[in-house]
């Protein structure tokens, strides 16, 4: 029997982040509980530097290692990064603890009852959710493999890995925790099925083709097509359980749910670096393992696209609560997003990841934001509570347009050149009508974000409009990096784009 070789300065950045996560644990066994949270956050912003640091050192890395079951090449390495440094940012937000007079966004007990003795006894002496961190750091080295991971066994251990702490995670708020355990328990549920999905869709396929690697998948496809109606069925199972994680139509209806009910550093999270993950593993799997059935897969994912689009637009219009509103514009980039996925090309490819990046750190901006409005119940996320916010605070209202402009695609934003990158590519690859439809859903969509401005600047202040907390440098700096990277990409975005075409290339 021969034992696969471990390609060790490849595995660093997996290694660090999980070997970071295992620390923690043992931290939290351990340590005392006054040293417990700053050990915890030094070790997470350790490990997060560290394994990008590595990423950067494998640039330019094309193999397949651990005998096939990963690949380190452009586009895995381009979407480690981007985690990485969403990682960073969303950690900025989770380690804020001047904003909310009580401590910061988590429970001081989770397991202790909502409204119990035993919750208040746990405040007032200042306990503190200091598990969040290794749960955290889990999380993100289960997206590192997601996105790296060559075969389907490996990427279902990778999906858990990323999701089971996420469940956790959602349902550990401060504030709200009956509506923070309801979102916890909804992901989980739904986080369940998919994830069956996931795993019965891997066993027809291994059925078809007597493999799980994608490239043993590919050229099954390739050499022997018959059995299509069981290529169909594995990918239609396959497919169910990724489009769950990018909350695509139809299967979108937990995120408004958990992204209002999680605490916002974890919504931030999710909404970003996990959007970020799931796409990448859609593209690995759709154009490495299956992109011999194209023709058979295509005309679904362009169904799925454009209903992801009207439906995450239309929904938001009727939305009051400002974090729901950003679930449903969530669902509406889950769309676009699939316009590159169903592209099948080398500049949808690099359109798709460097869409995912703007996006991404925009988000976590967007909803470090959300967290400085806030009234005596806690964040104030009704649109109401928003009126007049421009005139109480020019900074946070300016800040919070830019990222809405950004996400409705207007010119000199990042969020602009992302969407002309993708709606590009779509067309170059024949989908024009489906790039026009997305043009109509994206003019929808500006709708209610210039909605929200409207409400923020040429409203005035009313007894509902909430106060603006000033945040410590954890939150400024999430925020700062979000509005630069905003600013910065629509004005030069090449050098990203440039990145994003050179790593655009998978190895088979």
């Amino acid at each position: 029997m021969t034992f696969p070789e471990i390609a060790w300065v490849q595995l660093t950045p997996v290694i660090i982040m999980l070997g970071a996560a295992a620390i923690g644990v043992l931290v939290e066994a351990f340590a005392p509980r006054t040293s417990r949270r700053p050990i915890q956050m030094f070790l997470t912003f350790a490990a997060l530097i560290a394994a990008f640091v590595m990423v950067v050192i494998n640039a330019g890395t094309f193999e397949v290692i651990m005998d096939g079951a990963m690949a380190v090449d452009g586009p895995a390495l381009f979407l480690q990064g981007s985690i990485l440094l969403i990682g960073m940012v969303a950690a900025l937000l989770i380690s804020e603890r001047t904003i909310d007079p009580s401590g910061d966004a988590f429970a001081a007990r989770a397991s202790a009852m909502p409204g119990s003795l035993d919750e208040r006894q746990f405040t007032a002496r200042g306990y503190f959710q200091t598990e969040v961190w290794p749960l955290f750091m889990f999380s993100v080295g289960g997206m590192l493999v997601f996105v790296a991971a060559n075969d389907l066994l490996v990427m279902f251990v990778a999906l858990e890995i990323m999701s089971l702490p996420l469940y956790l995670l959602a349902g550990m708020a401060r504030r709200r925790r009956l509506l923070s355990q309801e979102a916890a328990l909804k992901y989980f549920v739904l986080g369940a099925f998919s994830s069956a999905f996931f795993l019965f869709g891997t066993a027809l396929l291994y059925g078809y083709s007597g493999t799980v690697s994608f490239t043993g998948i590919q050229a099954h496809i390739t050499a022997q097509p018959q059995m299509l109606g069981l290529l169909l069925a594995g990918i239609a199972f396959l497919v169910v359980g990724l489009l769950f994680k990018v909350s695509a139509v139809p299967f979108h209806a937990w995120a408004p749910d958990v992204y209002q009910g999680s605490p916002t550093p974890i919504t931030a999270f999710m909404a970003a670096a996990v959007k970020v993950a799931a796409f990448g593993a859609m593209l690995r799997v759709m154009y490495v393992a299956l992109g011999g059935a194209v023709w058979d897969w295509r005309p679904v994912f362009w169904v799925i696209a454009a209903l992801t689009f009207f439906v995450g637009s239309i929904i938001a219009l009727a939305q009051t609560d400002i974090k729901r509103m950003l679930a449903y514009s969530s669902i509406a980039h889950a769309g676009f997003l699939l316009l590159g996925v169903a592209s099948v090309s080398r500049e949808a490819l690099a359109a798709t990841m460097f869409y995912l990046v703007t996006y991404g750190l925009a988000t976590v901006g967007a909803f470090g934001l959300i967290s400085l409005v806030r009234n005596e119940s806690g964040e104030a996320t009704s649109l109401d509570a928003w009126r007049g916010i421009g005139k109480k605070s020019p900074a946070v209202a300016g800040a919070f347009s830019l990222f809405l402009l950004s996400f409705a695609g207007i010119p000199l934003t990042a969020g602009f050149v992302g969407k002309f990158s993708i709606f590009a590519s779509a067309a170059a690859a024949g989908s024009v009508w489906l790039v026009f439809l997305a043009v109509l859903a994206s003019a929808i969509a500006a709708f209610f974000y210039v909605r929200v401005i409207v409400v923020m600047y040429f409203s005035e202040p009313t007894e509902k409009t909430a106060d603006v907390v000033m945040p410590s440098w954890a939150t400024t700096g999430a925020i700062v990096v979000g509005v630069a990277v905003t600013i910065a990409l629509g004005v030069f975005p090449q050098p990203v784009l440039d990145l994003a075409m050179s790593a655009n290339i998978f190895v088979h």
